[in-house]
């Protein structure tokens, strides 16, 4: 029988039991005040486009989803654990929900409308708390099954905030220390990355991924082969000049069915650079007509690689932060 946490209530067999009793409480049982107790007084929280301290914002941002989407619900696809509880757990948490448009909100006034979208969540878990947390949502998927887009949404923000407004995540408390996974499949993964991110291309990749690899990516889209695949990566960084890429998180995590998990976060500072149609915009990239701006990519991945060959995998990207970088008024 599995042992309790250490720092952990007694109820927690281990960190993924902890991460999923606590997200049912929370969103599942509408138990709010729970994050009083599940989260630290000082947690930092990143998402693409903004970072948040404290329990308060953690809350008002619970509050804000559920009177747009009262009914949505949190369905973990998988959570991938890694460190341990002295020096610090991290949960990297993938999760599916279904939800309807039925309020008012950062959406737009309510459509009705069946809304389906995927977030990965990384915490930091220390003494029975989440202290520090990075969070990616697909909200292109949410822009377009409420009938707009991630551009239009994107300027939306931007009136109603005067501007793309981001503070500096600080660095996650001690003594927990981000995982860089030296074993040869994590290695591999993220090397097939950082080659196309030097512009090296995609034969790395090619020769990791299985031909019939499913892709999940941004905007609720899906990639069932390496086309597929490239053309999405060409598109982003075909109108995103990679200056500075820095994997800041990296772990595998064997299961008992010959199947090793993988998360990856990174993050990129780019300049908008390029109206080349890579991306298939009409002539004008992925993200526009080129403005010089610089934008900062906060990611992250899920994969599944058996016999040595990703089989599926989920990108994580929140393009209408992505938007809201490339739009901003020069002040």
């Amino acid at each position: 029988m599995a042992t309790a946490l250490q720092g952990f209530d007694a109820e927690f067999r281990d960190l993924e039991h902890y991460i999923g009793v606590i997200t049912a409480r929370i969103w599942e049982g509408r138990r709010i005040d729970d994050i009083h107790r599940y989260y630290s007084a000082g947690c930092a929280v990143e998402t693409p486009g903004s970072v948040s301290i404290g329990v308060a914002p953690v809350i008002a941002g619970t509050l804000a989803t559920l009177r747009a989407f009262p009914d949505r619900r949190l369905l973990a696809e998988d959570v991938i654990v890694s460190g341990d509880a002295s020096q610090g757990l991290l949960s990297s948490h993938r999760i599916f929900s279904p939800m309807t448009h039925a309020g008012p909100g950062d959406f737009g006034a309510p459509t009705g409308r069946a809304v389906y979208a995927r977030t990965i969540a990384d915490c930091v878990c220390l003494n029975n708390r989440i202290v520090h947390e990075w969070l990616v949502r697909d909200q292109a998927a949410i822009a377009r099954q409420v009938g707009s887009h991630e551009r239009e949404v994107a300027q939306a923000w931007l009136n109603q905030r005067g501007g793309f407004h981001k503070a500096a995540m600080p660095a996650a408390p001690a003594p927990y220390r981000s995982l860089i996974d030296g074993g040869e499949l994590a290695q591999r993964y993220a090397e097939a990355y950082r080659a196309m991110w030097r512009g090296e291309g995609f034969a790395a990749a090619a020769a990791l991924f299985d031909e019939h690899a499913i892709v999940a990516l941004p905007g609720a889209q899906t990639a069932v082969n390496g086309a597929g695949r490239e053309r999405f990566w060409a598109g982003l960084f075909g109108a995103l000049q990679p200056q500075q890429v820095d994997i800041e998180h990296l772990a595998a995590s064997p299961r008992g069915d010959h199947v090793t998990r993988l998360a990856m976060r990174w993050r990129a500072r780019t300049l908008h650079v390029s109206d080349g149609d890579q991306g298939g915009q009409g002539g004008q990239g992925r993200y526009g007509r080129a403005s010089g701006r610089a934008v900062e990519l906060l990611a992250i991945h899920h994969a599944e690689i058996e016999q040595g060959r990703v089989q599926r995998e989920w990108v994580l990207l929140d393009d209408v932060a992505t938007w809201m970088q490339v739009l901003e008024v020069q002040r």
